[in-house]
């Protein structure tokens, strides 16, 4: 048993705050964009760029690196991936041009794409019986924590001192994760430690169950990103949002993240992940449903669209632990690390999907934006049936 307390161990919150680090290092950039379009000579949108790189190159290579790095002890990954990160981030102010700074958000995003899914099956594999769907969900809390604290206090950091200061805090939240990683358990960081085929991990990725599921997580990650990208037009148009007003509804909305995720947890132990999946699917729906009804009374009071922006993030944010679980069912233990990275690339296909029909959308009316991302919800629940079918063995998620 890795923890007999009810206290989280320390382990856990290394790997939480891993994952608060390379969120905060991929949404970033936003906050100080114009600065460094300005200071290194060229556009915002081309400067934008850098988010879509950082991405891109998140989830070709996250699979690649798992199956690579199958031998290697989580432990040993995780400090050698957060010291690349951190460096990368540490590098940032000798970039004088923009090329250099597009290698070193490479490099990064390389060491990020092992970081996350080492961090999800360490906190799966060493998790106690009963309680994987709350570990997993307390590193999902890192993401959450990273869009309601890190990136504003990066943006902070950026107007305070200078952006290239922003990128030099998210080297401080590598490292800081860095020196609480070693703390993690030996039969945890060990357990990809097995002489196992190429073979021998893919094939619990080759059933239809799986294949259900990663399809489940784009539809449902590009239904919340049609909407969160265009949140700010939704907003405006429905109730009037300014722009100063809009910082507060995004900070209500990132309490109602970290509540639905903490709850996703609690579920997932409790009932199973998929009728947790269900559950926060269904209230995602009802939130967009309101939303575009709502759109045919405006303008609304501010009020009603806050609590129905707190509800959607909660249930957007209560998805992902559920599908993680869902994916660690049918896949089983030993390949956690390899599920979690392809699961991983699944997400940003989802967001780039999503990111695309929300703007296809938009052009035809900022109304019909909710309805798009209830639909592709609603297709991912549509689907869950399917990811209810396998001939793996369901292996349990810690010792107890």
């Amino acid at each position: 048993m890795w923890n007999n307390s009810r206290r989280p161990p320390v382990w856990l919150a290394a790997l939480t705050l891993a994952a608060f680090a390379v969120q905060t290092d991929d949404f970033i950039i936003i906050g100080v964009l114009p600065a460094i379009a300005s200071d290194l000579d060229v556009s915002e949108a081309a400067a934008g760029q850098l988010v879509t790189i950082y991405s891109l190159v998140y989830a070709l290579t996250a699979p690649l690196w798992a199956f690579l790095l199958s031998r290697v002890p989580l432990r040993t990954a995780l400090l050698g991936s957060l010291a690349v990160f951190s460096a990368a981030n540490f590098a940032v102010p000798l970039a004088g041009s923009f090329p250099a700074l597009v290698a070193l958000r490479v490099i990064a995003a390389l060491a990020a794409a092992v970081v996350l899914p080492c961090a999800l099956a360490a906190a799966s594999t060493g998790a106690p019986s009963g309680r994987r769907g709350r570990y997993l969900a307390t590193v999902m809390t890192g993401l959450t924590g990273a869009i309601l604290v890190g990136v504003p206090a990066g943006t902070w950091i950026g107007a305070t001192l200078d952006w290239r200061a922003t990128f030099v805090f998210g080297g401080l939240l590598g490292v800081a994760a860095l020196v609480l990683v070693r703390a993690l358990p030996g039969a945890v960081s060990d357990a990809q430690d097995e002489e196992r085929s190429i073979g021998t991990l893919l094939r619990p990725m080759l059933n239809r169950a799986v294949a259900a599921i990663l399809l489940i997580t784009v539809l449902t990650v590009a239904g919340n990103l049609a909407f969160q990208t265009y949140i700010s037009v939704v907003l405006a148009g429905l109730a009037g949002v300014t722009p100063g007003l809009l910082a507060v509804l995004l900070v209500c909305s990132g309490i109602g993240g970290l509540l639905g995720t903490r709850a996703s947890g609690r579920l997932v132990d409790r009932f199973g992940a998929v009728p947790a999946f269900l559950a926060a699917g269904m209230l995602f729906c009802a939130a967009m449903s309101a939303f575009a009804l709502l759109w045919l009374a405006r303008p609304v009071p501010v009020p009603f669209a806050t609590v129905l922006l707190v509800l959607w993030s909660a249930a957007a944010w209560a998805v992902p632990p559920t599908l993680q679980a869902l994916m660690l069912d049918r896949v089983g233990a030993r390949t956690a690390a390899q599920a979690m990275a392809v699961h991983s690339s699944s997400v940003y296909v989802g967001a780039a999907l999503g990111g695309t029909v929300g703007g296809a959308v938009t052009a035809s009316g900022v109304g019909l934006v909710p309805l798009a991302a209830a639909l592709s919800m609603a297709l991912g629940l549509a689907l869950s049936p399917l990811a209810r079918s396998t001939t793996t063995a369901r292996e349990p998620s810690g010792d107890g």
